[in-house]
């Protein structure tokens, strides 16, 4: 049986979110998934035929302990497929090419502090929890979101995600684990 990792990084639950999502689709076709939390315990890669790094962006980078554990295990991926899911709202604005630039500029220096130039970068939109944010999160997502002519009601929450989009990459990773398993 093919064995998939998918560690991810959060910091409001939401990325926890996408990579269940991703793992649905694999996990349907029989393949063995396991979804951590990075920082919580310290898989191996050499178990894995797969492994799937998902963290979210905030104040222009990732969590540290995804970056902590790409760093330690970078070097054990070897062949085998490997994808990077970065979830964030700026991806919300795609069509702007200065936003697309500075998405491309934090996997880059993600790249540089990890040491791991991931083969597969899958971006994906994040969402807004105004209803949990403190005041102080709240009024700064608030006034980031405005100024990219977002969803600025702050009595609701705003789930920008394409769970259609992101099953699917799930079931395509899946098949290309089956299809080029670790040796």
């Amino acid at each position: 049986m093919n064995r998939v990792l998918i560690l991810y990084g959060t910091t409001d639950g939401h990325t926890r979110a996408v990579a269940q999502a991703i793992a649905e689709p694999m996990t349907r076709a029989g393949i063995d998934v396991t979804v951590i939390e990075a920082g919580t315990l310290e898989p191996l890669p050499a178990g894995y035929d797969g492994i799937i790094v998902a963290a979210s962006i905030h104040g222009g980078r990732y969590q540290d302990a995804v970056e902590n554990w790409v760093r330690a295990h970078a070097r054990d991926f070897g062949a085998r497929p490997a994808a990077f899911v970065s979830v964030g709202l700026a991806v919300l604005q795609k069509s702007d090419q200065k936003v697309r630039t500075e998405l491309g500029e934090i996997v880059d220096r993600f790249a540089t502090r990890t040491g791991w130039r991931p083969p597969v970068v899958k971006q994906v939109a994040g969402a807004l929890f105004y209803t949990r944010y403190n005041f102080f999160k709240r009024w700064i997502m608030k006034r980031i979101v405005a100024k990219a002519g977002g969803d600025i009601d702050i009595s609701r929450d705003y789930d920008y995600t394409d769970w259609a989009d992101v099953r699917a990459f799930g079931e395509a990773f899946g098949r290309q684990v089956v299809a080029n398993p670790a040796a």
